[in-house]
């Protein structure tokens, strides 16, 4: 079984998107046309100057290239594997409108960030010791960018997260195919010699929130999201039925035990995260797996190109199926699914059953917001279940407390979560230090937050571009 799992490990989860060779990155560089006024740029919610980064790749300054990026997206390293490119900046590209393919910017941003991690030292400092102390509740993409920021603007960051290892979904919730979590502790561990203080399995309640209160100048809450929906029918409770997010966590834990583990799986949802799930399951070993959604393909959330590839690893996709009951005795042993039709603009679900025989049920309905952490800190929540906060500042309803990520978005991409790092990293320095402007050392991550370009930083090797 050992030498099986790591032969699936071998041949089923290699990153999708390889890196470009160095002749292969200069001739897809020297395609862009450097936009002056680039979708790209627009479209990526930490604005990347990606003409600029594009330009130095085609000028052999790969270093600088990369320095572009992580001054714009503290996580860019991970955003060039696990991003929705095809729907955001590469989905932006000019080259559309000529019904042409669009210049691979991920797979160039990989190749700078890349080089910045052979390299092994960030293109930044951390600022003078300001005496200020900022406390990061969650280790995810959004807590670590504003721990990185804050650490460049001076802060002592701290970070508490339940988890023992930091990272969030990068870490445990992104398919192994898209990113592995090497990469993603990798790319945390390069951050965090900015300085940043990591407190791991530490879960905040009601006398730790009042000592952050008291300890911290300010507090940003990155806390994502809570556990995973229920299914809400009989027999969810039998063995075999997972949630999505459990089961991912264990193909990135590498467990032997996931491999050939099931003969038939239904997976329950119709976003990412189902197809994800549905898609490690193909790749695991399972030989039938079906992906069964409550409404038509064209209300599922989940990316085209994402469908594809589930349906290209054997993935069959149901729709109009809600499901009813989870079957079996002592384990899972199908789901009895209804047939369902919109009408009025309701769902209506007809009385005859529909069986799918399998030994394992993923539920993948999304996840439940968590209504407790941002009360501990005294912040209000939306009706919605989100935290409320100004969306200028993400400065919450508490005067000293600040939030972003999927606790304030609902759910969306690791890019979204960074830029929120970002945001709240210069929010919490203005609010500290009211009559604080950019200088030479932040003014251009400064200008990224709400997409202007500044005049360009010098790159490495002193030249500049």
């Amino acid at each position: 079984m050992a030498a099986e799992a790591k032969r699936v490990w071998r041949d089923n989860f290699s990153e999708l998107k390889k890196p470009l060779g160095r002749e292969e990155a200069r001739v897809e560089a020297s395609r862009c046309l450097y936009c002056y006024d680039a979708p790209c740029v627009a479209a990526c919610p930490t604005h990347i100057d990606v003409p600029r980064f594009i330009r130095q790749i085609a000028s052999a300054d790969v270093l600088g290239a990369g320095e572009t990026i992580l001054e714009a997206n503290a996580l860019g390293h991970s955003c060039a594997r696990v991003c929705p490119v095809e729907v955001l900046c590469e989905g932006a590209c000019v080259y559309h409108d000529w019904q042409e393919k669009p210049i691979s910017i991920a797979r160039l941003q990989r190749r700078a960030t890349d080089a910045v991690h052979a390299d092994g030292e960030l293109p930044f400092e951390p600022g003078p010791d300001n005496g200020r102390r900022v406390a990061i509740v969650g280790a995810g993409p959004a807590g670590a960018a504003c721990a990185a920021y804050l650490r460049r603007l001076g802060y002592a960051a701290t970070i508490f997260d339940r988890r023992p290892l930091p990272g969030g979904l990068n870490t445990y919730g992104v398919a192994e195919y898209k990113m592995d979590r090497r990469t993603s502790l990798e790319e945390l561990r390069l951050l965090f010699r900015l300085g940043v203080g990591v407190k791991s399995g530490v879960e905040v309640d009601g006398t730790l929130a009042v000592r952050l209160l008291k300890d911290f100048d300010a507090v940003f809450l990155a806390v994502g999201l809570a556990r995973a929906r229920r299914l809400g029918v009989p027999g969810e409770d039998l063995p075999g039925v997972v949630d999505a997010l459990a089961f991912i966590a264990r193909v990135k834990a590498r467990d032997p035990k996931v491999v050939g583990a099931s003969a038939a799986t239904v997976v329950i949802g119709g976003g990412n995260t189902a197809i994800d799930a549905a898609a490690q399951s193909a790749r695991t070993g399972t030989p039938s797996v079906t992906l069964a959604y409550r409404r038509g393909r064209e209300k599922m959330s989940a990316y085209d190109f994402e469908v594809a590839l589930a349906k290209g690893d054997g993935v069959r996709v149901l729709t109009d199926l809600a499901p009813r009951r989870v079957l079996g005795r002592r384990k899972v042993e199908g789901v009895e699914f209804v047939r369902t039709r919109a009408v009025g603009g309701k769902l209506v679900a007809d009385k005859r059953p529909v069986v799918v025989a399998c030994d394992r049920v993923i539920v993948a309905i999304g996840q439940e917001k968590d209504r407790s952490v941002a009360g501990l800190f005294g912040a209000a929540l939306n009706a919605d279940g989100t935290i409320r906060v100004d969306p200028a500042t993400l400065r919450t309803t508490a005067a000293k407390v600040f939030a972003g990520g999927d606790a304030v978005n609902g759910g969306k991409e690791v890019v979204n979560a960074a830029a929120d790092g970002k945001r709240a990293a210069w929010s919490i320095h203005k609010t500290l230090r009211p009559d604080a402007v950019p200088d030479a050392a932040n003014a251009y991550w400064v200008s990224t937050i709400d997409g202007r370009v500044v005049a360009p930083i010098v790159a490495r090797g002193g030249t500049s571009s």
